[in-house]
């Protein structure tokens, strides 16, 4: 039984987190926090500036500023705080501060260098960063992998290939590329700019041949490697010497698509790899650098830069939706009241931001109507499901809202969220039944992030919306769901996270959407992760993973205590019944004791993920609303 002063302590804990975020939300009644990403993004800003002639020296300053600062003692930079040095990413920040005008004999260049060397030069680098390099003729174009602009012209779902067949995030970097790889431009550069200091065996003599060995490793994916190596070998010798007469018909195409989709706000899909290719692409096209459409990819990059002091940097996007839809959740289960002015604006800002026209999604659900949500301000051609799932359960919750209003929204998204369900039972994230694996081998996709199957932790959030909104636990859809939770599920209990770090991350959305729907939580399945949980805390009574668990299974659920990450195991134990005990006792005991003064937490490594083990994000909102829902769960429970 808890004590009068450790009730009051918990009450003023989460009523200075309420008090805090609160704080944090706009005028019109949505939340954002920043969104970091490794620092190879602000490098690439930097160079993209280079290569249309729009350099600001001041922003080059602080820019350079944030990079030294945050330089590895071994002279490399990480994907991710705490991280190991990156190739790619060592490369490209030393290539953009070269290019700001940082000698290359200064220490941090030296080191820099020391490293990229040390880690095997260019050629060992990544695809995307090969294409950057190769932009400013620092990389033989021969040496990064074919993609002809007539992959346009493959209809879906007949050829192996075609641009329906992978994610969201990859068509919208791909077609801008089918454009710049068929003209392959250079901007070549004075002599005293040159990455020749890079090459540790000289240019020369160094073999550019993908390399064909998958990682990890498997003999399927042996095979695949071996013959997609072998088409982008034919591929080259096609577009050689082929007189390719349904080339111009193809850039059409490619042409058509990418003005439709930067006509619209929020840039091409909202994410900046995107958009710095589309403004590359138009150009090329034969848009001047003050066409509107290129202006508008341009606005839209310099909305991604953020200021700290004498320090700038770029976000990948931003995430208004999914802050605001969890900040609104987590103020409702910590007993806010669902009438507060603050829900109710928040509310009416989502509404305003359901999708209701047609996007890519549609080529595989011609008949599902539309009615999700997107991640950003504006991005109506790629609205996503997690995203849709966090907007219906806030609004299923918040009252003092148009009730007509809010009963259409609601039809319209769980509709549109029902209707892209994969054929195996699971949900993806912004696609159906995005599930060719085996292209993950093509030589372009080295990132092993080219599609959109289902996963994990967005099945976990399709049963929680359902269990929500009331839907039966007989359901087929439900009944299909659980099947693919069951089938994915880690032999030692817990589950994959593909969009947060990591099993920590699935295994809490998977016991929540299991607990909504009401699965009994004595099931062997249940208890199985929950055992997992339970084992995984940490002695200080938090939990914590690092993001190295992507390429190190055994680190699962190891790592330091964060903030979030131990909100996300107590949720999760929560959701199976596990309420009380010890183990419990600690968890909160973390959270308490880690508050800061202003009720906020801060989580000091990486939360997020982009693409496992290449890209990691940090959401900055994260330490300050999960944690409130955990103690605000953990209030009710006890009352």
């Amino acid at each position: 039984m808890l004590t009068f002063r450790v009730v009051t302590a918990l009450d003023e804990a989460v009523a200075r987190a309420q008090h805090h975020l609160l704080s944090r939300q706009a005028a019109d009644g949505h939340w954002v926090g920043e969104l970091e990403a490794d620092r190879a993004l602000t490098a690439e800003a930097l160079l993209l500036h280079r290569l249309i002639d729009r350099v600001d020296g001041g922003v080059e300053r602080r820019a350079v500023t944030f990079l030294r600062r945050r330089q590895n003692a071994d002279g490399g930079w990480s994907l991710f705080e705490g991280g190991a040095s990156d190739l790619s990413a060592t490369i490209k920040i030393y290539f953009a501060m070269k290019m700001s005008g940082v000698s290359p004999d200064d220490p941090a260049m030296l080191r820099a260098r020391a490293r990229i060397r040390a880690m095997g030069g260019p050629a060992k680098a990544n695809v995307f960063c090969k294409i950057l390099l190769a932009l400013f003729g620092e990389y033989d174009w021969n040496g990064v992998p074919t993609m002809p602009v007539e992959i346009m012209l493959l209809p879906p779902p007949f050829f192996l290939f075609n641009i329906y067949e992978v994610s969201y995030w990859s068509r919208c970097v791909i077609v801008p590329l089918l454009i710049i790889m068929d003209r392959k431009p250079v901007k070549w550069l004075p002599r005293h700019l040159t990455l020749d200091e890079l090459w540790p065996e000289g240019r020369e003599h160094t073999s550019l041949r993908f390399p064909r060995v998958p990682e990890p490793f498997s003999w399927r994916g042996l095979f695949w490697k071996s013959f997609f190596i072998a088409v982008d070998d034919g591929l080259k010798i096609w577009e050689r010497f082929s007189p390719r007469p349904l080339r111009k018909r193809a850039v059409d195409a490619a042409r058509e698509w990418l003005e439709e989709r930067t006509a619209v706000p929020g840039g091409l899909g909202g994410i900046y790899p995107a958009m710095a290719n589309s403004i590359l692409a138009l150009r090329l096209l034969g848009h001047p650098e003050d066409h509107p459409l290129v202006l508008g990819q341009l606005k839209e990059i310099e909305a991604l830069a953020v200021e700290h002091g004498d320090e700038l940097c770029y976000q990948p996007c931003p995430s208004p939706v999914w802050d605001t839809s969890l900040a609104a959740n987590a103020l409702v289960e910590s007993d806010l009241p669902t009438d507060h002015p603050a829900l109710v604006k928040a509310a009416e800002w989502m509404l305003g931001k359901q999708i209701l026209v047609a996007g890519d999604w549609q080529v595989k659900r011609p008949h599902v109507q539309p009615g999700g949500w997107a991640f950003q301000y504006g991005n109506d051609f790629y609205p996503d499901l997690d995203d849709a799932a966090m907007v219906l359960m806030a609004l299923e919750k918040i009252r003092g809202v148009d009730a007509d209003r809010v009963r259409l929204a609601k039809e319209r998204g769980v509709g549109w969220f029902l209707g892209m369900q994969n054929v195996d039972g699971g949900w993806a994230s912004f696609d159906a039944d995005n599930n060719r694996l085996y292209l993950n081998n093509i030589p372009f996709a080295d990132h092993g992030a080219l599609v959109d199957p289902s996963t994990e932790d967005l099945t976990g959030r399709g049963l929680e919306l359902l269990g929500t909104l009331g839907y039966p636990r007989d359901l087929e859809a439900v009944d299909r769901a659980i099947h693919f939770i069951r089938r994915s599920q880690r032999h030692d209990g817990p589950w994959y996270g593909r969009w947060g770090v990591n099993y920590i991350y699935g295994t809490w959305s998977v016991l929540r959407g299991l607990g909504a729907i009401g699965v009994d939580p004595r099931h062997e399945y249940v208890q199985r992760a929950v055992r997992w949980l339970l084992r995984r805390q940490n002695p200080d009574g938090g939990w914590g993973e690092t993001c190295e668990s992507y390429a190190k299974p055994e680190l699962a659920g190891i790592g330091e205590s964060l903030p979030s990450q131990t909100a996300w195991a107590l949720l999760g134990l929560f959701a199976a019944g596990q309420t009380t005990g010890p183990a419990i006792e600690r968890g909160i005991g973390y959270l308490l004791a880690t508050q800061r003064a202003d009720g906020s937490w801060e989580d000091p490594f990486w939360n997020g993920t982009g693409f496992p083990r290449v890209f990691y994000l940090k959401y900055d909102l994260y330490a300050k609303y999960f944690p409130l829902w955990a103690l605000g769960v953990y209030r009710r429970a006890r009352r």
